[in-house]
């Protein structure tokens, strides 16, 4: 087997965002295998977006289940390379592998769709070492849904962070109430930068959308920001609201 580079991404940061790495990288055609909470959402995401989605899972239940939801699904069991080859997974620019529970299956299926040459083999990990065998035996990206969900809500749960994305261990994105401290102040006199080493993206005044910030935007109370920079820096501000 060909050496292959792998990722590790996020998907599941935010809902609007869980297959935003996927669009750059696929083709229109999606082979996505395994359709259990975390496949059907991507599934059906991904059919939002304008992709067409082969789903495939070995239990005919929930391949019936799918019927209406996607275009294309088939019950097989993709541990077995004639079938894939079947299936033309060869022929496919991206699969994802969204088994979760059973892992030997996640990572013969990886391993299989490798071999057959697939450019972009995402697989789902649920722990750290199942992640670090489907790198080694293929995928190019590996995603850990729960964990990074984990991780999220543990942000969100405090009451003061109203979302949370953290593209990767040094920079995160915030949202969070305007602090008191910081009413009535435009951003180029809060010193936020200088502080706490944050870059204010956006402001959403009370009763209003999203708009971008500038130097001389004015904070009010009630006001919604979106900030970006060191997680710990992110979550320490936000904590002041």
């Amino acid at each position: 087997m060909a050496e292959r580079r792998s990722r590790r991404f996020s998907v599941t940061a935010t809902r609007r965002r869980s297959v935003a790495e996927l669009p750059a990288e696929a083709g229109s055609q999606i082979l996505l295998i395994g359709l259990g909470r975390f496949g059907s959402a991507l599934a059906q995401e991904l059919v939002a977006l304008g992709f067409e989605v082969l789903g495939v899972d070995a239990d005919g239940r929930i391949v019936q289940d799918h019927a209406e939801l996607l275009t294309h699904v088939v019950q097989a069991d993709t541990t077995d390379m004639a079938a894939l080859r079947q299936l033309g997974a060869g022929d496919f620019p991206s699969a994802v592998v969204g088994i979760g529970t059973n892992v030997e299956a996640s990572i013969l299926t990886t391993a299989a769709l490798a071999d057959l040459g697939v450019p972009n083999v995402w697989a789902k990990a649920v722990t750290d070492s199942h992640g670090r065998i489907l790198e080694r035996v293929g995928a190019d990206h590996v995603v850990f849904p729960e964990h990074d969900m984990g991780q999220r809500v543990a942000h969100l749960v405090s009451g003061r962070v109203l979302d949370w994305f953290e593209l990767d261990e040094n920079f995160a994105m915030v949202e969070t109430v305007v602090p008191r401290e910081f009413v009535g102040t435009t951003l180029g006199e809060s010193g936020l930068r200088a502080r706490f080493g944050l870059t204010v993206v956006c402001v959403k005044p009370a009763g209003q959308g999203f708009t971008y910030a500038t130097a001389e935007t004015r904070l009010a109370e009630g006001d919604v920001l979106v900030a970006a920079g060191s997680p710990d820096q992110a979550e320490k501000f936000a904590h002041m609201s």
